[in-house]
């Protein structure tokens, strides 16, 4: 009889201590973000088509309404060869980024400074320079695009964008009257730290990325004299050429460099200089806005375009997780005929 209840009791303490145990695996259970742990009782092949969603959300870029706020600024003329007390004061204060700001304004490098009759100057130096972007800061046509770059042959300059948010613009040198740069979409294809041109062997071209690779276009930092004067290349300043060089993503080849898996960063030239003319940054002297372009007109210029944008974008994602694929595969292998030397060798 004690035997029994001996039995008995002991039972009791078992089936206490696997509910216990049960307890507390329930509260150390995971939940999700809303606390509902439904996600916990799917099967595997659930779980991963959830996480695989989750994944997707999180990866997918947020689109906010970006518009770089204008300033009621102006400008003044600043006759750069005069000496008298307001230009010597005005040399001494310009310096860094404020001299960036007025070389850029006015599509100067500093060798070319003094070639410059009159300077267009901001009334006041803005520490964000996109302030001073003619471009708008938001555009709805390049949402879904990771990157892409926007030549303006008019007012010579250029702008980045990702996502459709500029995250930069600068001035450039393109082509002058008699070589005129390509027009159209292009993308980046290779690029190289140091250059020859293909023109002149004197010619060093920095941060070269190649756009057009069997016409050796290609934005590259370059003399910028304030006018169009290149052999239809786009010229940068230093700093800009520099870090659109390690923005930009270059074309894929197969082994072997014979084909082209996968193409760069999209670029758009747009538009006809003013020959001839007044050149267009002079006229912020008149209007800060002269020469701004509006969001109709980008998204006229690249509404054409953007299928074939979007396929070749689709394309690389491909290609890259392929090549990122095929690395793997090569490093596990290697890393088995390591274990197995090791092994051997053991």
């Amino acid at each position: 009889m004690n035997t029994i209840k001996l039995r008995t009791l002991l039972s009791l303490l078992i089936a206490s201590s696997l509910f216990l145990i049960q307890c507390k695996k329930d509260e150390n259970l995971p939940s999700d973000k809303n606390n509902n742990p439904i996600t916990d009782i799917l099967d595997s092949d659930d779980k991963k088509e959830e996480e695989k969603k989750e994944s997707e959300e999180e990866e997918k870029p947020s689109v906010p309404d970006v518009v770089i706020p204008r300033k009621d600024f102006g400008f003044f003329p600043w006759v750069y060869k005069n000496t008298d007390s307001v230009s010597q004061k005005n040399k001494k204060e310009f310096t860094g980024k404020a001299l960036y700001t007025i070389l850029a304004l006015n599509r100067l490098d500093r060798a070319n400074i003094g070639a410059a009759d009159t300077l267009v100057v901001p009334a006041k130096i803005e520490e964000d320079f996109l302030i001073y972007s003619p471009f708008p800061g938001h555009v709805t046509s390049l949402e879904k695009v990771k990157k892409f770059v926007f030549f303006s042959y008019p007012i010579q300059a250029y702008a980045v964008y990702e996502y459709g948010n500029i995250v930069k613009w600068g001035p450039t040198s393109m082509g002058k009257k008699a070589t005129p740069t390509k027009k159209g979409l292009m993308f980046a294809n290779w690029k190289k730290e140091v250059s020859i041109s293909t023109v002149s062997d004197e010619w060093k071209l920095r941060w070269n990325v190649n756009i057009a690779n069997f016409d050796g276009i290609g934005w590259h930092q370059y003399s910028m004299p304030g006018y169009p004067a290149s052999h239809s290349c786009l010229r940068l300043l230093e700093e800009d050429a520099k870090w659109m060089y390690n923005w930009v993503d270059n074309w894929v080849l197969s082994k072997g460099g014979k084909t082209e898996r996968a193409k760069g960063t999209p670029v758009i030239v747009f538009g006809d200089y003013p020959w001839g003319k007044r050149r267009p940054w002079k006229k912020l002297l008149d209007s800060p806005e002269a020469n701004n372009i509006q969001v109709d007109e980008m998204n006229q210029i690249i509404e054409p375009h953007l299928a074939t944008i979007m396929k070749e974008q689709e394309n690389r994602e491909i290609v890259i997780k392929q090549v990122e694929e095929q690395k793997k595969a090569k490093a596990d292998s290697l890393a088995t005929v390591k274990n197995q030397l090791s092994a051997h060798i053991r």
